[in-house]
């Protein structure tokens, strides 16, 4: 699935940085020149808008994604991801699940571009070791898969791909709560396909051993070159290091910190700014640059 016209670029053609760090298993320092917008490409992340406590519709955080997507609308991105998590009720409220959904589809009204959802824990059954392969074992996944994910798509993984003006970025959306033999061998096609830009979306950080497509994907992934991968889960904005990044402070109770969303701008050497915007005052709390690899 494309979003504009795709035009792959060798990634050599997209200097300006070096990498410091041999693998991911280390901060991964990016040395760039100072640069400015390249005004092409331009997307938000957003994650863990759920309730704080299961079947609690009435308390699902409306009124603080609404304010989120507003403030990102007003950044104009093409496009918006969530990192998972966008429910907590139980797997038998079909009406909860179904009402927290319409609640989250109404905030996100305010940004009229395509927004890309990730699966996360409380889209299975809600435990964080929960596995749904299949894509249909509860009424959350379900739902999920009806009105969250984009038209067609047939497993809770896809990937998305769009044009920067600077070359072709994959976006792979990983379902970790949906782990399979099939999607381990999707993963590790759509990796293995070289495009300029690579960001992977799945829903728990690599320390995150109870579920059950963490390290397995997390494995694939190591042997390719990678962007940034967007996480969520943990309820806050953390950047672990330079190649892994948690936007899990979009609704849930906050584990510290504020409500938010990442801001990643490509800019015209090539590489991308990274910016975490406060959701109440549109205040930037972090930036950094990181380079493609």
């Amino acid at each position: 699935m494309r979003i504009g016209p795709v035009a792959l670029v060798a990634a050599a053609l997209l200097g300006g940085c070096t990498v410091d760090g041999p693998s991911l298993d280390l901060p991964a320092i990016c040395h760039a020149t100072p640069s400015a917008s390249a005004g092409s490409f331009r997307m938000a992340v957003f994650g863990d808008v759920r309730p704080g406590q299961p079947n609690d519709t009435a308390n699902y955080p409306k009124e603080v994604v609404t304010g989120l997507f507003q403030q990102i609308a007003a950044q104009n991105p093409q496009l918006v991801i969530g990192t998972g998590d966008y429910m907590f009720a139980s797997t038998s409220n079909q009406a909860g699940i179904d009402a927290q959904v319409q609640m989250l589809l109404d905030a996100e009204a305010g940004f009229t571009g395509p927004i890309y959802h990730t699966l996360g824990n409380h889209e299975c059954t809600g435990a964080t070791a929960s596995n749904c392969p299949m894509g249909n074992e509860t009424a959350n996944i379900r739902a999920f898969m009806a009105k969250l994910t984009p038209p067609g798509t047939a497993m809770p993984y896809y990937r998305i791909d769009a044009d920067t003006g600077h070359g072709t970025a994959k976006l792979v959306f990983v379902a970790a709560n949906a782990w399979s033999d099939a999607q381990a061998t999707w993963l590790e096609t759509q990796m293995a396909d070289p495009t300029p830009y690579t960001f992977v979306v799945r829903h728990e950080a690599p320390a995150v051993t109870a579920t059950m497509g963490v390290a397995p994907s997390e494995a694939i992934i190591h042997k390719y070159p990678l962007t940034l991968e967007l996480l969520g889960h943990w309820h806050r904005y953390e950047r672990i290091d330079d190649k892994h990044v948690v936007s899990g402070n979009g609704g849930a109770p906050l584990s510290f910190g504020h409500f938010g969303f990442l801001l990643l701008d490509l800019l015209d050497n090539g590489n991308f700014s990274v910016s975490e915007v406060d959701q109440a005052t549109g205040n930037v709390s972090d930036s950094y640059t990181i380079c493609p690899k």
